[in-house]
């Protein structure tokens, strides 16, 4: 649709009827516009040719108005929610515009009102939502010059739970960190950011105007939101760029449902220090929730055994921000060793019947529940008590049974009030029991009676014209009638009337027949608004309870988590980890839980050691030997931890963990211009900056994306400060052999391989971790695993025959060592550069032990090119 034909000046031209719709559309011109029309919601113009294409339905034309053709194109109303999600999914937002005006009174048009806005991250509609995702509505801002306590504040809802979240960052890696966990359906920023692609690009990116982020104003209306003078209490004042973003988030929602969010009870800061960071890159290489190859296959898929849609969406959250707090987690602990001794299947059948409560209380808080939304909140509220009998007395769980309220009265009304199966929409009606209101019963039988007078009239029509056939029907146009066939026409008595003329039969009206029909049109229309009214008062009454409702909901989702942690820990011999206050982590007999349950024979276990004396194990072995297992298992058995589950070890002791970082894999970001190798020393460089003494760091075949001695020289770099000036505690995997020498001869470094033999020329992966360095890589059996030629194959070990038996290979350790000190440097880098090269001089000036690994790089890249420049002279 063209601005001008949008513009005031074009719609007197148009038909009263397009002069609403565009009016309407004028106020939403950035949505598509649902226009209810009959049963249908019609799309006109550019939305009309939009929706056309994305959703694969006809595109047709309505008359004209202003003298052209109007495209058009529209969906069944009772079909419109699958019609509604295919758009969502594309990142479209729809403007709902529905009649609110009585047709039998309107003048004109009938009156039409956009009732709400469905846009990506503010559906709370079942059918629009996955069960086991979280659908998040985030907004992002930088900090004011006065705010330079962080860089950026970020503010997080889900419409659909009523969960409402800030915290502040320093950096864009921790930003893209917090994205990246969240996953947001839609995300808010104000116009004058300059959003970066490489922030999130996963969402509906939707900028707002700079003033909704105002920490000023939105503190104002969060205060009005929560009914309170300050937001102190709710822990939240010290982060104002957080609550600009969260103001921002209210108004936003507060325009697309137009509707009180009574739901959203609370706001909660998500301290960094509260949880275990995961950078982005670690998030997707752990695969904690989703698979690198986009299976399904994941830690949590692996280990969900919730029983409901709510325990797994609060699972997934666990999973990606495990907590640090020891008190909180050997509370966990202890709940899933007191439910490992009940009945857990009958547990699961009790939770199952809660059913998503907490989505069905965010419905109720927005008046949009359904008939259905009402029966499942009566069965949580009949199944509470059994489930409560059954946990009495367990003090592991008190904290939990404490929060969980049973509603009797609640309960009771609902029980009397609701039918067993109600219809899905209260337009419906049948969705009150009888018995429960004496008016509506009433209205009800007076429809009834009239409907069997109806039948009466039927009967006796057809005895006394003779006709077997003839009928008794209703439509909206012309009220009841009676229809025969026009084969009949002979039979048809003097005093019938003729209202309308079919194909095949006629259609009549006699006095009684109009009597009556205004007697049950009457009483079915009042019995529908009584009915109406009740199902308004059942929400409004549910609505009181809704504060205590949410907390019971919360925990009962936690209740679920832990049963699922108790039947898996059950099920695959897992046991309770126990936190220390000293650094290190120590693992007996630990095994790798997803690859654990995708094995049909048993998986070979491993320890692992970590602490003071310990903080770097330096990893050898040849590929597909199970180095990277070996490493993503020790941080996956650290999350689980730190969720409060029990893990695959026979023991599993943790120190403080703040950080996991992980360097594994090889991909390339060529959106955003950066090579495999680039993108493997960005990560790096996180690391590097932000590693502490309680981090644990996995760093995977370092420096292999670039020369043999480039990439040795970076490794040899990173190794070293991760140990001397990081401290973390360190899973460091390589194939250059000359690292066993070096660095695992410094203090704090230990040399471990995996292990492997050759049997006729064919390699044996035994998956065991042994102290000592590995003493080959096996690369060329391992390429003819692969299915390399066999031509390839002969040549390429000749090639390493060679190589192994030149002279300068035997020195070739000694010549690359590199010692900790200026002089033994430059004794050792005298043999392989001309004693008349310039670069000696600079070298014995160097104070190495003041150097920064990033300037020891730089040295070593100016000395290659001066050297090559040697040599090409």
């Amino acid at each position: 649709m063209s601005k001008a034909t949008t513009s005031n000046a074009e719609f007197s031209a148009h038909t009263p009827m397009m002069q609403q719709y565009l009016r309407i559309k004028a106020e939403h011109s950035d949505t598509l516009l649902f226009y209810r029309m009959g049963d249908f919601y019609e799309l006109f113009y550019d939305d009309a040719k939009k929706a056309a294409e994305l959703l694969d339905i006809s595109l047709t034309q309505r008359g004209a108005s202003n003298g052209k053709p109007i495209p058009m194109a529209g969906v069944p109303y009772h079909a419109a929610e699958n019609y509604l999600a295919r758009l969502l999914q594309l990142g479209e937002s729809v403007a709902i515009c529905e009649q609110v005006g009585d047709p039998a009174t309107s003048k004109g048009p009938v009156e039409r009102q956009v009732v709400r806005v469905l846009t990506p991250g503010t559906v709370t509609d079942e059918a629009l939502l996955s069960e086991t995702s979280e659908n998040l509505l985030v907004a992002v801002t930088t900090a004011a010059r006065s705010e330079r306590a962080a860089a950026y504040g970020i503010a997080c809802l889900d419409l659909a739970s009523g969960r409402f979240t800030v915290t502040e960052c320093n950096t864009e890696a921790q930003l893209q960190a917090e994205l990246q966990r969240l996953a947001p359906a839609e995300l808010l920023y104000p116009d004058t950011l300059q959003w970066q692609k490489h922030w999130f690009a996963g969402g509906t990116l939707r900028s707002r105007p700079d003033w909704e982020f105002a920490s000023d104003s939105a503190i104002a209306l969060l205060c009005r939101q929560f009914e309170v003078q300050h937001l102190d209490g709710f822990g939240v004042s010290h982060l104002p760029a957080a609550l600009g973003a969260a103001g921002a988030i209210l108004s936003y929602v507060k325009l697309t449902q137009r509707a009180a969010l009574p739901h959203i009870q609370e706001i909660r800061a998500e301290q960094s220090s509260d949880a275990v960071q995961m950078d982005a890159a670690t998030q997707r290489n752990l695969e904690l929730v989703a698979s690198l190859s986009g299976g399904t296959i994941s830690l949590y898929s692996t280990i969900n055994r919730t029983a409901t849609a709510m325990g797994a969406r609060l699972l997934r959250r666990w999973l990606q921000r495990p907590i640090r707090n020891t008190e909180q987690l050997n509370a966990r602990y202890d709940a899933v060793a007191a439910l490992q001794g009940e009945d857990l299947d009958g547990l699961r059948k009790l939770l199952r019947a809660v059913g998503d409560l907490e989505r069905v209380l965010s419905r109720i808080g927005l008046r949009s529940a359904r008939p259905r939304d009402l029966t499942r909140l009566r069965s949580a509220l009949q199944v509470i008590p059994e489930l409560r009998s059954q946990l009495a007395g367990r003090a592991a769980l008190e904290q939990w049974l404490a929060t969980i309220t049973e509603f009797p009265e609640l309960r009771a009304t609902l029980e009397k009030a609701l039918v067993e199966s109600p219809p899905l929409l209260i337009r419906d009606g049948g969705v009150l029991a009888d018995g429960f209101d004496e008016e509506l019963d009433e209205q009800r039988q007076l429809a009834a009676g009239a409907t069997d007078f109806l039948r009466k009239i039927e009967t006796r029509e057809r005895e006394r014209t003779g006709i077997a056939t003839l009928k008794v029907g209703y439509n909206k146009v012309h009220g009841y009638y009676l229809e025969a066939s026009r084969s009949a026409a002979a039979h048809i008595p003097a005093d019938y009337q003729r209202r309308q003329t079919l194909k095949n039969a006629e259609r009549y009206i006699i006095p009684e027949l109009k009597t009556y029909e205004d007697k049950v049109l009457q009483a079915q229309s009042r019995a529908l608004a009584r009915e109406k009214w009740l199902y308004e008062a059942l929400l409004n009454q549910a609505a009181e309870h809704l504060p205590a409702l949410q907390r019971s909901a919360q925990a009962l989702a936690e209740l679920d988590v832990l049963h699922s942690f108790a039947d898996y820990a059950l099920s695959h011999d897992y046991h309770r980890p126990r936190l220390q206050a000293q650094s290190g982590i120590q693992l007996r007999a630990a095994r790798h839980p997803v690859i654990e349950a995708q094995l049909d024979e048993p998986f070979i276990a491993n320890d692992v050691e970590l602490s003071e004396q310990r903080r770097m194990l330096l990893i050898t072995g040849p590929n597909m030997g199970g180095k990277s297992t070996y490493m993503r298992q020790t941080a996956l058995l650290a999350i689980l931890a730190h969720c409060g589950s029990f893990v695959p070890a026979q023991q599993a002791d943790f120190g403080p963990i703040d950080r996991i970082f992980t360097r594994i894999g090889a991909s390339d970001d060529l959106a955003s211009g950066r090579s495999t190798f680039m993108v493997e020393m960005t990560e790096a460089a996180t690391i590097l900056h932000n590693a502490t003494a309680n981090s644990l760091v996995l760093m995977d075949e370092i420096g292999r994306g670039t020369s043999t001695y480039d990439g040795l020289a970076l490794a040899w770099a990173c190794a070293e400060a991760l140990l001397q000036h990081n401290q973390a505690l360190t899973l460091f995997a390589t194939h250059y052999f000359e690292l066993t020498q070096s660095i695992g001869e410094l203090s704090g470094c230990v040399n471990v391989h995996v292990e492997a033999a050759e049997h006729d020329e064919k390699i044996v992966f035994e998956h065991r971790v042994s102290d000592g360095a590995a003493s080959r890589s096996f690369g060329v059996q391992v390429a003819q695993l692969a299915g390399l030629p066999r031509n390839v194959l002969s040549r390429a070990k000749q090639v390493l025959q060679q190589l192994e038996q030149a002279p300068h290979a035997q020195h070739s350790q000694r010549e690359l060592k590199l010692d900790q000190t200026a002089s033994d440097t430059s004794q050792q880098m005298t043999k392989t550069v001309t004693k008349e090269h310039p670069l000696l001089s600079e070298l014995a000036a160097l104070e190495v032990n003041q150097m920064t690994p990033l300037e020891a790089l730089q040295w070593l890249a100016r000395w290659q090119q001066q050297l090559q420049q040697a040599q090409a002279e």
